[in-house]
């Protein structure tokens, strides 16, 4: 051991001056990069605050809590669009996380052979390189249907359920969590099944040597030790879900009033900016710039949670 550490302390003090001034130098340009992204978000939201900041002066925060958008009266809330992001997001990743966590864990131990799994990655990477316009399509001609007649069931059995209360009109809360959940998981997949192929295979051995089944050893040991980066990959698609716009404004009807009721039609700060922002003026573009700011900070606000989600789990 020491003669290993004096080899390596040999080796460093050997090292020419170029390859230590490659070092400095690659140091320094990561510096730079890290600055300008950094950089790059500051002038963002710098922007987007400026052009929100005639709205801001007149609404305040009470733009987050009025319902109305009437440009004629120049009368403008989000409470609507805000709920619609967050609730379409969750029922996104309450029926992604699953199915792509578990798809994961498929794909990274050996229920199958290495020919079928190889050709399943690449089946579920496919699904992140199309088109979000597609997926509306598709929504619109198959998903929307199906789910319009499962909606017509679910109201006469379950509707004195408020999720079920009213009848389904076609584009609604529900058809876009569906393909918000769609669109996500392979996000959710792709990241899940990377960090459990991570974990060191003496983890797995030391399991199976002490006793613990194969189930076991995924539900108590793997999945345990890959959490924080689960959480991570859960977290991105969720900001990836609440930044969604194509698809999600072909499939959500656009309606800008609260429903508890996922049968009906509802909206989100992506498609309100998608419906509106070409034919805005005057305050309207204030209003607009103001929910973008909004959608900026949910999507901040998610990703600070995130962080801090895996830097406890880190220490534990």
């Amino acid at each position: 051991m020491a003669t290993n550490t004096q080899n390596l302390q040999t080796a460093i003090k050997n090292r020419s001056e170029i390859e230590k001034s490659l070092d400095r130098s690659f140091i320094w340009l990561t510096r730079i990069f890290a600055l300008a992204i950094a950089a790059t978000l500051l002038w963002i939201t710098v922007q987007v605050a400026i052009g929100a900041w005639p709205a801001i002066q007149q609404f305040g925060v009470g733009f987050l809590a009025e319902s109305s958008w009437n440009p004629v009266n120049n009368e403008y809330g989000v409470l609507p669009q805000v709920y619609g992001t967050l609730v379409s997001s969750f029922i996104g990743l309450l029926l992604a996380v699953p199915i792509g966590v578990g798809t994961a864990v498929l794909l990274s131990e050996n229920f199958l052979p290495t020919k079928v799994r190889i050709v399943l990655v690449f089946l579920v990477e496919l699904l992140a390189a199309i088109p979000s316009v597609v997926y509306g399509i598709w929504g619109i001609f198959v998903l929307v249907p199906i789910i319009t007649n499962l909606g017509k069931w679910l109201n006469s059995s379950l509707g004195f359920l408020p999720i079920f209360s009213t009848p389904p009109t076609g584009p609604g809360m529900l058809p876009a969590g569906v393909i918000l959940a769609i669109m996500t998981l392979p996000i959710i997949t792709a990241i899940s099944r990377d960090v459990l192929i991570s974990i060191p295979p003496t983890l797995r051995q030391a399991s199976v040597g002490l006793g613990a089944t194969r189930w076991e050893t995924i539900f108590q040991v793997l999945i345990p030790a890959a959490f924080s980066g689960i959480v991570s990959a859960v977290m991105l698609a969720l900001g990836r879900a609440m930044g969604e716009t194509m698809a999600v404004t072909m499939l959500i009807g656009n309606s800008n009033n609260i429903s508890i009721s996922l049968l009906a039609p509802a909206n989100t700060i992506s498609s309100l900016l998608a419906n509106q922002f070409s034919e805005a003026s005057g305050l309207q573009v204030a209003a607009l710039m103001y929910a973008a700011l909004v959608l900026f900070v949910l999507t901040l606000i998610v990703n600070i949670f995130a962080e801090l989600i895996v830097i406890r789990m880190k220490r534990i």
